[in-house]
């Protein structure tokens, strides 16, 4: 280490040190940085003094202004309930249609619905409420119970669908080849009946179809209709529609029909207050119809 030797370049000192031919300059700190330091010093001393600061045994430095951040926030949660109380008692006794018919409530009704939803349905039903493999798409309208009406919603979400309330919906899909009830080819044939109703299936099955259509009227109108649109009373859906809750490819319905499905839905009356299901209830009977 070599001492007072200075840099050929900037004439200034070094202090001795080299890292791989690499000497290091003897630079002053920069005024400016003292100046920053000295100033935040002061600033803290200032904050120490006007506010609470410094924990002590059993309390702490309340601070010559007395700010108290938890009345304050107190106070604005205070606020914020006298505030939201002025449109959800309206929420409460007001009626499905007259909600919906009073702009100004269906704005607060919307924003309120929307993280709601989000909170508790969307992990099932999606963001956007489209649904998914298994979990319904509420917006496009085509409900497995009920005839669509509010009141209908409501107990859907109420009770739940196989949960476990007392007055929980119940349906399920029987496992017609799991439970051996139907052959492989039966099922293969009613697979491509049910298809060919949503123009999925080739027109050369014309043969398979018409197997189909029998074994159909042999075992699934008592839920789905002879019709084949379904019945709500029972949660059976429409099989006409371009709806398809778990899949319209042919593998997906065979399964379907030969394993079986059984949906599960919450019963939210555990959950959420009878104030949030109806706004729930709004919020997803007024969701815009996405197209097909």
């Amino acid at each position: 280490m070599e001492l007072d030797k200075r840099d050929v370049v900037t004439g200034r000192p070094t202090t001795g040190h080299e890292w791989n031919g690499i000497e290091e300059l003897e630079t002053p700190i920069p005024r400016v940085v003292f100046f920053f330091l000295g100033t935040a010093f002061v600033f803290s001393l200032i904050c120490w003094m006007l506010y609470p600061t410094w924990p002590l045994i059993w309390t702490y430095t309340k601070g010559m202004l007395g700010t108290d951040q938890k009345q304050v926030v107190a106070v604005q949660v205070e606020d914020a309930a006298l505030s939201r109380a002025t449109w959800t008692s309206e929420i409460e006794k007001k009626s499905y249609a007259e909600i919906e018919a009073d702009p100004a409530l269906m704005r607060s009704v919307k924003e309120t619905g929307h993280t709601l939803f989000g909170d508790n349905c969307a992990a099932c039903h999606g963001v956007n409420a489209t649904g998914g493999a298994g979990f319904p798409n509420l917006a496009a309208k085509a409900w497995l119970w009920g005839d669509g009406s509010p009141e209908a919603l409501e107990e859907t979400i109420r009770v739940g669908i196989n949960s476990t309330n007392d007055d929980t919906r119940t349906s399920q899909m029987l496992a017609f080849g799991h439970d051996g009830m139907l052959p492989t080819d039966q099922i293969e044939a009613v697979v491509a009946y049910v298809r060919s109703l949503s123009s999925l299936e080739p027109a050369g099955d014309a043969k398979r179809i018409e197997a189909g259509k029998q074994v159909f009227a042999a075992n699934c109108v008592a839920c789905h209709g002879e019709d084949a649109k379904g019945k709500r009373d029972v949660g059976a859906p429409d099989l006409t529609d371009a709806n398809w809750l778990y899949g319209s490819d042919a593998q997906s319905v065979f399964t379907t029909v030969y394993s079986g499905r059984q949906g599960h839905m919450p019963n939210w009356a555990a959950r959420l207050s009878p104030l949030d299901i109806k706004i729930l209830t709004v919020y997803v009977h007024t969701l815009e119809k996405k197209p097909q």
